[in-house]
């Protein structure tokens, strides 16, 4: 939503908006941000909309009796989802889009860097934050570019990414998330369908290769499966560093682990088919600085690594944990499940990934399920799934209050640990993060 208004801000349209955490006073310097770019933040009781509103744009986590709903509806506003206006602003240009259950978010910010620092000058809308443009009052999430060409970030969770006619798409992978894996392949199906010229595909995701894409050019990556047309040798991991060689050219990323590997050959396609040269791409890989929340190292002290990740999903935290551990002796993850539908739906899921996953030195707290308001059923804890982790025989401990974790921390951390910090929709988990830091910087 703030990558959207943004774009319209820097397009010339006056451009407000309201949020759960500014009522809430958290995330301020989100919402500080905004202002210096001349967005206006309202409180969300409806004192944001006016007889001079046009239009009023909200997400699918809205409800139907919230304040701004209802003040809409009682002035006769007009009232379009997200999706429908990203569409809008996507569908006429050269679009881009970056779809996958898991790697989107950082394939399509690799994306944006790679066509901006090759001179192109997009628009870019994702659903983090780039390092390199987050500064003084930009979040990084978007960029108002002067060419046609558009990239973007395209949600399967809510089932948009059908709305949008891309020149070229990519989909990284498919597993359960937000839905079932049957659902969110016949999203990418259409989404398919709906490319114009060139799809580009992980053949390593055996759900993607059950698929009948059936398009008349598509391109594929993978660093498994030898039949992939892109594909990346020499590969050497590093605990926040990945070098490899694709054909022959160096590459190099300033992130760990196979799956940023593989995020980056995604991009490198996209920059394959607008023609970029490899050695441009290999550049500006080279100079791109991350994502916010996306193994992001806060700091270290003594030894101590503490690092904030959005992993959210069963895919996504084994794959942050495995990263993690190739550049330390022992893993101490802190996961917050984020809402009770998604945590009760992937259940099973999340208990089998820590399982899997942890070793049994490693340690695993958990506090309650973060909770961001609305009307849900809470028919689940994160106490079922650290139960049934301890179980199996790993170190896991349930911890309600999420503060308290922190102590717990500092007294178990010690050189050579890595101390993970992951979970989703909530950005107090960057300060969270950061105040495990400042203890353990204090404990000498």
């Amino acid at each position: 939503m703030s990558a959207i208004a943004q774009v319209l801000k820097a397009q010339g349209h006056m451009v407000s908006g309201s949020d759960r955490n500014f009522d809430k006073h958290i995330t301020t310097d989100v919402f500080s941000k905004l202002a210096t770019q001349g967005i206006a933040i309202h409180l969300q009781n409806g004192s944001g909309i006016n007889e001079n509103t046009d239009y009023v744009i909200v997400s699918t986590a809205i409800e139907e009796d919230n304040p701004d709903i209802k003040k809409a509806r009682a002035l006769n506003k007009a009232i379009l989802k997200r999706a429908a206006l990203l569409a809008e602003m996507f569908n006429p240009r050269y679009g881009i889009a970056i779809g996958g259950t898991n790697g989107k978010t950082t394939v399509s910010c690799m994306v944006g860097y790679i066509l901006d620092s090759a001179g192109l000058s997009p628009t870019i809308i994702v659903g983090g934050c780039i390092k390199n443009y987050a500064h003084d009052a930009f979040l990084g999430n978007a960029k108002a570019g002067t060419s046609n060409i558009i990239s973007i970030e395209a949600d399967e969770s809510d089932g948009s990414i059908i709305y949008y006619t891309p020149r070229v798409s990519v989909i990284t992978n498919i597993s359960k998330d937000h839905k079932t894996i049957e659902e969110v392949s016949k999203m990418f199906l259409v989404l398919s369908q709906n490319t114009k010229d060139t799809l580009i595909i992980n053949a390593d995701c055996p759900y993607l290769k059950k698929v009948d894409f059936n398009h008349k050019k598509v391109l594929t990556y993978g660093l498994c499966n030898p039949a992939a047309a892109l594909s990346a040798n020499n590969i050497v991991y590093q605990p926040f560093q990945s070098r490899f060689a694709v054909d022959g050219h160096p590459f190099q990323i300033n992130l760990p682990g196979s799956y940023n590997v593989s995020n980056a050959l995604a991009a490198i396609a996209v920059a394959r088919s607008l023609h970029i040269p490899d050695v441009t791409t290999s550049v500006a890989l080279g100079q791109f600085k991350g994502v916010q929340r996306r193994m992001d190292l806060i700091g270290e002290v003594n030894g101590i690594k503490v690092i904030d990740d959005y992993a959210h999903n069963p895919e996504k935290i084994m794959a942050a944990i495995t990263a993690v551990k190739r550049g330390c002796k022992r893993a101490i993850a802190v996961f917050q499940p984020h809402g009770y539908g998604p945590t009760n739906f992937m259940r099973e899921e999340l208990i089998n990934a820590f399982v899997r996953v942890l070793s049994p030195e490693d340690i695993l707290f958990m506090p309650e399920i973060f909770y961001a308001g609305g009307t849900t059923r809470r028919n689940v804890s994160s106490s079922d799934i650290i139960m049934r982790v301890k179980e199996s025989g790993k170190n896991a401990l349930f911890v309600e209050d999420r503060q308290d974790i922190i102590s717990a921390v500092k007294t178990c951390a010690r050189p050579g640990d890595a101390i993970l910090v992951m979970g989703a929709r909530d950005n107090t988990l960057t300060e969270f993060s950061h105040n495990i830091l400042h203890v353990l910087q204090n404990a000498n």
